[in-house]
């Protein structure tokens, strides 16, 4: 059994002994709080602490992640607060454990909810001391490891998450060692048989492969020796999840997967790297377009290496990563080489570049958090983050950005600044204007083209894939909507108001604090968007503020006059005020405004049909007027009875685009042999404007009635 003592001289190869004495403190701490508590397995509860710290030994991580590893579940598990922790090992140790321990205070209805919360607890801690995630991660890795002794569909959440977020985060902060293990016993955990059947196929492969792995890794190590380059040849095994991932997406039989050799050669710097890629292509034939170098671009989580693959002796595919010492180390420990090289009081750039990226991607995390609604979709917007492929494009100044595979133009927007995307209006790719729709390819030059008064819209989240982008169209989109919210209830209320020859600007300044305590809300503006979205209606709360204001006897109140008339729209108010799909208005008919709950007003034509059914509630009734100054377009449906003839859609596009309209839709029916009817939705700018487009095409021969449609 591995013991305190076995942790102490692992240590002493690279902590200095005031510091492992410390270590060993923690651990006496964590035993005698833990005393009397076992896990699952019947071993003793301080087992499971040890074994987290010896993981992070394996990494070469500082004294403080150790002594926090021995004492993350002291707050959660014991009555020891983190304030007598502080006070025994310090504040970083003490926030350390606060960080990767669960919110154990506060009672949750969902799991799915306390899981979200806690991992958002988690997030905020990172942002302070990254270290927080790689105990978690360790302590995850324990738990994975000893996940025999718990129910089966325990054992499949714990995996289907550690799956989900926590093995993804490893890769995304480059730690590979910890990321491959936790995918495989997420597997074995989730897919028993499977993972049995492919580790028995392996095994056995492996056994009649070993002569042609080491007759390749021969050749390639004597190749070197002769060109003088030092190189080490190490051939790579696949793990257990991406052999079964390969076999379900590719549709490949075992067999072929495993017909594909993978060697790793680590070298002592980069242009020893280059050269030895120059002499494995003269050994063997390398495949076109199968050569990625990672090297001079790496990707999000740090990870450097040049990959190639050659044709080797009967067609046999191998696989080649080149790389040198430390690029092995960052590969295999990602963030964590930043304290293997600190240890060794040696800065170097690999890692404190990793270290860097790992901070820009919590910040990243932090942003998200601060737009999303709620954790559940802070953590959907985090799992959606964790992608593995990255593609690189470049800003006009010719700073690489990363972005993921089938990233378009408005995600790119995003990741340079969120102002820059909520304000953009256009792009140019390669020097060419280009959709905001764009999937982007690597190698891309982009150009954004911004507006000040330019507002992100609904469609984008069609389309977009970061979770930045996703977080931040949806937090502008539910301020734009608050803002008019607040903006149309102001205007209701006034005009509710005006019936009582008032208005809010000249009731006292103590009416409205007295009504929103009554009501229960925190300020003026909750009150105001409830009335603009239609969960409030204007005229009981206008009436409740002259009862306030006069008391409330009915003598006392103002006699009703109707003092403001229709309230104006020019069809630019945004996300309020919404336009029928039923009757379809246009400026210069004329509207009737209906508040409904959640939406705000929605515009009809007075002769709609559906109005009748409306008018039973006449307080969610409002006259409207159009605006003297339009500058929108309205969309408009007609029915169109027309001569059965070749070139008719052509014929009817082009008169609709010289009367400076627009087509959104267009479908045509049969009636019979003779006769088709069209349905024909345009989008023009107001009622004359139609009259003039009518006009048009009724001067065609071969059309015969032309009706405006309405419900």
């Amino acid at each position: 059994m591995f013991t305190i003592d076995d942790l102490a001289d692992r240590l002493g190869g690279y902590l200095p002994p005031d510091e492992i004495q410390q270590v060993k403190r923690a651990f006496y701490y964590a035993e005698q709080a833990h005393d009397g508590q076992r896990r699952r397995s019947g071993e003793p509860y301080v087992t499971h602490p040890l074994a987290v710290a010896n993981i992070l030994a394996n990494m070469h991580m500082d004294h403080q992640s150790l002594m926090a590893a021995m004492l993350h579940d002291v707050i959660e598990d014991t009555g020891v607060s983190k304030e007598a922790l502080g006070e025994q090992f310090g504040k970083p140790v003490a926030e350390l454990v606060d960080g990767v321990s669960k919110l154990t205070q506060i009672t949750f209805e969902d799991k799915a909810v306390a899981q979200a919360e806690n991992f958002q607890k988690m997030v905020l801690a990172m942002s302070r001391d990254i270290r927080v995630i790689i105990v978690k991660l360790a302590d995850r890795l324990h738990n994975m490891r000893t996940l025999g002794a718990l129910r089966p569909e325990k054992k499949r959440r714990i995996a289907r998450e550690t799956l989900e977020i926590y093995a993804r985060i490893a890769s995304r902060l480059g730690i590979n060692t910890i990321r491959v293990e936790l995918e495989d016993l997420s597997f074995q955990a989730l897919h028993p048989m499977r993972a049995e059947r492919i580790k028995r196929a392996v095994s056995s492969a492996r056994g009649h492969r070993r002569s042609a792995i080491r007759q390749v890794q021969s050749t390639l190590q004597s190749s070197l020796d002769d060109e003088g380059l030092a190189g080490t040849v190490i051939g790579r095994q696949k793990h257990l999840l991406s052999i079964y991932k390969k076999m379900r997406d590719q549709r490949k039989p075992f067999a072929e997967i495993m017909d594909v050799f993978g060697f790793r050669i680590v070298t002592e710097d980069v242009d020893s790297c280059y050269r030895i890629l120059g002499v494995v292509h003269n050994v063997y034939k390398p495949v076109p377009g199968r050569f990625k170098d990672y090297i001079a671009i790496p990707k999000a989580n740090g990870y450097q290496s040049l990959h190639t693959t050659l044709f080797g002796s009967g067609g046999m595919p191998i696989e080649v990563q080149i790389r040198t010492r430390e690029m092995e180390a960052m590969a295999n420990n990602g963030i964590a080489a930043h304290w293997l090289y600190k240890a060794g009081q040696t800065d170097h750039p690999i890692a404190e570049g990793s270290h860097a990226r790992a901070r820009a991607w919590v910040k990243g995390l932090l942003e998200m958090q601060r737009h999303a609604g709620d954790s559940l979709e802070f953590i959907e917007h985090v799992k959606n983050d964790l992608f593995p492929d990255d593609i690189y494009v470049f800003t006009p100044r010719g700073d690489i950005m990363e972005l993921p595979q089938g990233a378009t133009v408005i995600d790119f927007a995003y990741s340079v600044h969120t102002d820059i995307g909520n304000s953009c209006i256009a792009c140019r790719i390669d020097r060419h204007l280009a959709p905001l729709s764009t999937r982007l390819e690597s190698g891309q030059t982009l150009e954004i083209i911004t507006a000040p008064g330019a507002r992100p819209n609904l469609a984008w989240l069609n389309f977009v894939i970061t979770a930045k982008a996703r977080s931040a169209i949806r937090h502008a989109l539910k301020h734009q909507q608050h803002t008019e919210a607040v903006q149309l209830g102001h205007r209701l209320l006034n005009k509710a108001l005006a019936e009582f020859e008032t208005s809010l600007e000249e009731l006292p300044d103590d009416l409205l604090p007295r009504l929103l305590k009554e009501l229960s809300l925190k300020n003026e503006d909750t009150l105001l968007e409830s009335i603009g979205l239609g969960t409030r209606v204007a005229y009981v709360v206008a009436r409740r503020l002259i009862d306030l204001l006069h008391g409330s006897d009915d003598d006392t109140r103002r006699q009703v006059t109707q003092k403001q008339g229709p309230i104006v729209i020019s069809g630019a108010e945004g996300m309020v005020i919404k336009f029928a799909r039923c009757c379809h208005p246009l400026p210069g008919d004329p509207v009737i405004g209906h508040l409904s709950v959640g939406k705000g007003i929605v515009v009809h034509r007075d002769e709609c049909r559906n109005l009748d059914e409306l008018k039973s509630d006449p307080d969610k009734l409002f006259a409207l007027e159009w605006s003297d100054d339009n500058s929108e377009d309205f969309p408009v449906a007609l029915r169109l009875e027309i001569e059965s003839r070749r070139g008719l859609v052509a014929e009817l596009a082009g008169l609709v685009t010289d009367a400076d309209a627009n087509i959104e839709r267009i479908g045509i029916e049969e009636r019979d042999a003779r006769l088709s009817i069209v349905h024909l939705t345009l989008a023009v700018r107001n009622r004359v404007h139609l009259a003039r487009i009518i006009k048009r095409i009724r001067n065609l021969s071969h059309v015969g009635k032309i009706t405006r449609v309405s419900n």
